[in-house]
């Protein structure tokens, strides 16, 4: 595979020697807390001891985003690379080890809102502000999770239950920024006699920035400023009932007001977002070494673009029964059943619009001194297409008590949207497009090898992998008309080796990551001169650094995206770019403190999408309440 590492390169692995030299110094501990993931497994553990690459970003790092948005927020960490077609309002894709936004699994509160229509995410009515923490579990993912996890799973996680009385607690947050930036958000939880609450809203303005250049040509480019208005709530009320029993409900809805631009349009164009999400989940210790977890859950997405008069939307609704056996003190098995029912509406008036799907897995968890061992099998039977058979094998060793090596596989697949199976034909002059309902669904075989190393002050990682997808989706096959359809004609080979390192020294942390992709598409179209997978970046540097003196946390954060492709024919080539950050935060009291973000203090010019605009120097201070 041509993962070709050259000077530059050369140059950033060079910067993890200091930080595996520090392994043999003495350094003052500083323990870590391990966060709990429930994503790698589908059930709670130890983030020490999940088998893969997961990240957890908690609260902490989420208020003091800023101004980010949450694609920006997930791209500062490795093996995650995003566009957006201007600012954080518009379009925005997140590729997760090179795999496309669609190939990627969103989840909030566990119940995935995939657009059903076109497979995308509404990252831009999604505030890091709304957020309790993220998880991101990268590789194939479908013999957990079923269709659209060939990439991975990020699972954003508003609401959390947490056992046993606590006093109420408030906090609140008020920010001002550039581009007329104002965000503010407020929420209260506590729990008492056997309830537990949680409430949270959120508001926030912004004039803007002009999201397009004159290379997005005269039918988009606009001079104006595009600015958004967002709020959102959050809430969850449960009630344990007695040990090991507990009954919950959550509630998230949020909503934007987005600017676009669609060229000398004589009114203000926008756009209109919602995402909402539902669950109903009821857990239960049946016996000692049984847990049974029954959840509904209900998302939904509706867009509206005003300008052009369009509208679609997306209901899904799922079931879960998973049952947690404990076979032994270290073997766990989970035995899961799921149901997804899609529905959508658009304004074309798809010939077709409901599918359901119904899915069985089992999941087993095992530890035997220095062997840990995971393996998964799922099947999904999908309206018009079958059963899905999908699976994962996973196997740690730990070669030392800090070092540990693992090798795992898995196959995943991911079924065509709605857009794509039924879109109507639209004529014109201008060609059309029409859905193909023959179409089949993606399939992927995923490889990773991994090695690690871990004490109190270190964190160092090195991970190996390649993703080999077959009847991947040409979405515009067209012909001499220019009338188009989507077909599976294409082969597609992702191959990566991503670095990550963290060392403590006292007050200072240092943190860096290094990753080298390698995504092509093995069947280059015709008059294609390259077969490079669009929008994807062969080399992403990132190093950050934060220092504690007393009251004042200062850090600075310093990424570099090479060059990558806009277009799948590889001929519009968009430029390399570093960018420089800083944060500060200064803890008045234990209650109160001062956070401050300025993102692109050297004000580069940049693009993630050809004829769009990424932000300049901007600076955002929030005030952080807690009681």
């Amino acid at each position: 595979m041509p993962l070709i590492l050259n000077r530059q390169a050369l140059a950033v692995l060079s910067c993890f020697l200091p930080l595996s030299s520090a392994m043999a110094q003495s350094q003052q501990a500083v323990g870590r807390l391990d966060s709990i993931v429930v994503t790698a497994s589908r059930s709670a553990q130890p983030q020490k001891d999940v088998q893969g690459d997961v990240t957890v970003i908690d609260k902490r790092e989420l208020q003091r985003a800023g101004q980010s948005s949450v694609a920006e927020v997930l791209a500062r960490h490795h093996d995650v690379q995003f566009y957006a077609n201007g600012g954080p309002q518009t379009v925005t894709g997140v590729f997760l080890r090179g795999a496309s936004p669609a190939q990627t699994l969103v989840l909030v509160d566990g119940v995935r809102v995939n657009s059903s229509v076109s497979g995308a995410t509404n990252w831009a009515a999604i505030d890091p502000a709304s957020i309790e923490r993220i998880e991101i579990l990268r590789g194939s993912a479908s013999g957990l999770y079923g269709s659209d996890a060939m990439g991975g799973v990020i699972n954003i996680i508003t609401n959390q239950a947490q056992g046993g009385d606590r006093a109420p607690s408030a906090w609140a947050n008020m920010g001002i920024g550039s581009y007329g930036t104002v965000k503010s958000s407020a929420g209260v939880s506590g729990a008492q006699d056997g309830w537990d609450y949680s409430i949270a809203g959120n508001i926030a303005r912004s004039d803007g920035f002009n999201a397009t250049d004159k290379d997005a040509g005269p039918y988009t480019y606009n001079r104006d400023a595009d600015g958004y208005d967002l709020h959102g709530f959050r809430a969850g009320l449960g009630y344990r009932w007695k040990p090991g029993h507990h009954l919950g409900v959550t509630a998230y809805n949020s909503y934007i007001r987005s600017d676009v631009d669609v060229g000398d349009y004589p009114e203000k164009a926008y756009a209109l977002t919602r995402q909402q999400v539902y669950t109903v989940t009821s857990t239960n210790r049946l016996a000692d070494r049984w847990d049974s977890m029954l959840r509904f859950g209900l998302s939904k997405e509706t867009s509206e673009d005003r300008s052009w008069s369009t509208r679609f939307s997306t209901l899904q609704r799922s079931y879960t029964w998973q049952n947690d056996f404990k076979l032994a003190p270290d073997q766990n098995l989970s035995a899961l059943l799921e149901r997804l029912e899609e529905r959508v509406s658009h304004t074309g008036r798809y010939t077709s619009s409901q599918r359901n799907t119904n899915a069985a897995g089992l999941i087993y968890r095992g530890d035997f001194g220095a062997h840990h061992l995971q393996a998964n099998l799922r099947n999904d039977n999908i309206s018009s297409y079958g059963n899905q058979a999908t699976g994962g094998l996973a196997y740690d060793f730990d070669l030392t008590e800090n070092w540990k090596v693992g090798v795992s596989g898995g196959t995943g697949f991911r079924a065509p949207t709605f857009s794509d199976l039924y879109y109507p034909y639209d004529g014109g002059p201008w060609g059309s497009f029409q859905g193909n309902p023959d179409l089949k669904p993606e399939k992927s075989r995923n490889l990773e090898a991994r090695l690690s190393y871990e004490t109190d002050t270190t964190r160092l990682g090195l991970t190996v992998f390649q993703n080999k997808v077959r009847d991947l989706i040409n979405g515009y096959v067209c012909d001499a008309n220019f009338d188009c359809t989507a077909m599976n004609t294409e082969r597609a080979t992702i191959r990566g080796i991503t670095l990550t390192g963290e060392q403590a020294y006292g007050n200072t942390t240092l943190r860096a990551s290094a990753d080298f992709l390698d995504p092509r598409n093995d069947r280059p179209r015709a008059g294609e001169s390259g077969s490079r997978l669009a929008q994807r970046a062969r080399q992403v540097y990132r190093f950050g650094a934060e220092q504690r003196y007393g009251a004042l946390t200062v850090g600075a954060e310093y990424q570099f995206t090479g060059k990558r492709y806009s277009d799948v024919q590889n001929r519009i080539l968009l430029g390399g770019y570093g960018v420089f950050n800083m944060t500060a935060a200064y803890a008045l009291s234990k209650n109160v403190e001062v956070q401050a973000r300025w993102n692109n203090v050297f004000d580069k010019e940049y693009s993630t999408t050809y004829g769009y605009r990424n932000a300049g120097s901007n600076f955002f201070v929030n005030l952080s309440l807690r009681m």
